[in-house]
């Protein structure tokens, strides 16, 4: 396998730039995803990688090699795209094997590196049928095993979920994340879909019209977003933004002013700040409390979704044209039309300028931080438990 640069990478279509001058490095084994909202350049990045477009400016380096002028054949990559595009009158075996016999491999070759990527993906018994003899996922399955015996350098995959129902892209989710630790493959993903991004990602690399917003781990990325546009795009269900101003500054962080008269003051530097800026306050919802916090303000609750292990409370305030999305016990009593009392750790919080970017925090609070003031914390975009002690 190999690494991936890219440097200064431009992409036009005319006079219309697309990709904006991208630089990224993709490490060796690493599984990184592009993601960001439809027209924000993910795929045509991708295409770019996979030398499917030309470069319009900028080096592309692939295992240290600039690649820029290579064809795709030539680079060491092998791409799975959305749609599966196998031949339906060929076998499963025979998909999986037509590009190692236009290559002119011998028969022995072809057996084994089939064989070993039927093995892999748990295909060994349908290597005999068609396509239209498989479910969705095992044609999804078909189309990475097509990769795979390619022993590419780089793994690229265009939302290769997307015409999956829901139960089947979790178990390709699975099976997907197994694949790379089986390979030990360098993997670049392109989603739409921010649950993908965070469950299979080692790095994320948030786009947005055509630049790189903010590179990092899923939990970085979700716990210490650098802008307005990444906090809101990263997390299921999406953080909550209260639009509220500046009332003082101090060695303890920033003070804002909460619907209500409430006053918290978050753990960031006032920097130039000044009193009376407008800034945007943020607030998982799973870090929203129905009684308690640092500080608390009132909302109305107007929908409320019971999911057994968990509650959503679906709140309007005055502080907010959106509705707020309150995390609460899966045998929380709230019920529509109660009015409740938000509350908000300080340390959970995050403070956004007039411009979008993120205060910086007084120090880097871990999680355990988070978990001690909210009293355990469901990670809703990663799907995991954090315990409190």
């Amino acid at each position: 396998m190999a690494d991936v640069t890219l440097r200064g990478i431009r992409k036009s279509f005319g006079d219309l730039e697309i990709i904006k001058g991208v630089d990224l490095d993709i490490n060796d084994n690493e599984f990184v995803v592009f993601v960001g909202p439809s027209g924000c350049g993910k795929s045509t990045l991708l295409r770019l990688i996979a030398g499917l477009e030309d470069i319009t400016a900028g080096d592309l380096n692939i295992g240290g090699s600039r690649v820029n002028d290579l064809p795709p054949a030539q680079r060491g990559i092998a791409m799975v795209f959305q749609s599966y595009a196998l031949y339906p009158h060929m076998t499963v075996y025979e998909n999986m094997a037509f590009g190692l016999k236009l290559a002119k491999e011998s028969k022995d070759s072809i057996e084994r590196k089939v064989g070993d990527a039927a093995r892999i993906l748990q295909l060994e018994p349908l290597l005999s049928r068609k396509p239209k003899e498989l479910s969705g996922g095992q044609r999804q399955r078909v189309a990475i095993g097509r990769a795979i015996v390619r022993n590419p350098q780089v793994f690229l995959f265009d939302e290769p979920l997307s015409n999956l129902d829901a139960a089947l892209r979790v178990q390709m989710r699975i099976e997907i994340a197994k694949l790379h630790n089986d390979l030990n493959a360098t993997m670049v993903y392109v989603t739409h879909d921010q649950v993908e991004a965070m469950t299979l990602a080692d790095k994320i690399v948030v786009l947005n019209a055509g630049r790189v917003e903010q590179v990092g781990s899923p939990l970085e990325l979700y716990h210490h977003p650098d802008n307005l546009f990444v906090a809101g795009f990263i997390g299921s269900p999406k953080m909550n933004f209260l639009q509220t101003e500046i009332t003082s500054g101090s060695e303890n962080g920033v003070t804002v002013a909460l619907p209500g008269g409430a006053q918290l003051t978050v753990p960031v530097e006032m920097e130039a700040s000044k009193v009376g800026d407008k800034v945007t306050l943020g607030i998982r919802p799973e870090h929203m409390l129905e009684h308690g916090g640092d500080a608390s303000f009132p909302g109305d609750v107007i929908v409320v979704e019971r999911l057994g292990g968990e509650t959503f409370l679906y709140v309007n305030s005055e502080s907010s044209s959106d509705m707020l999305t309150v995390q609460a016990e899966g045998e929380s009593t709230t019920k529509v039309g109660d009015r409740i009392s938000m509350g908000v750790p300080a340390v959970a919080a995050q403070l956004f300028r007039d411009d979008g970017r993120a205060f910086k925090r007084l120090e880097r609070n871990p999680l355990a931080d988070l978990t001690r003031a909210t009293g355990g914390i469901h990670d809703s975009a990663a799907g995991m438990q954090v315990p409190s002690h």
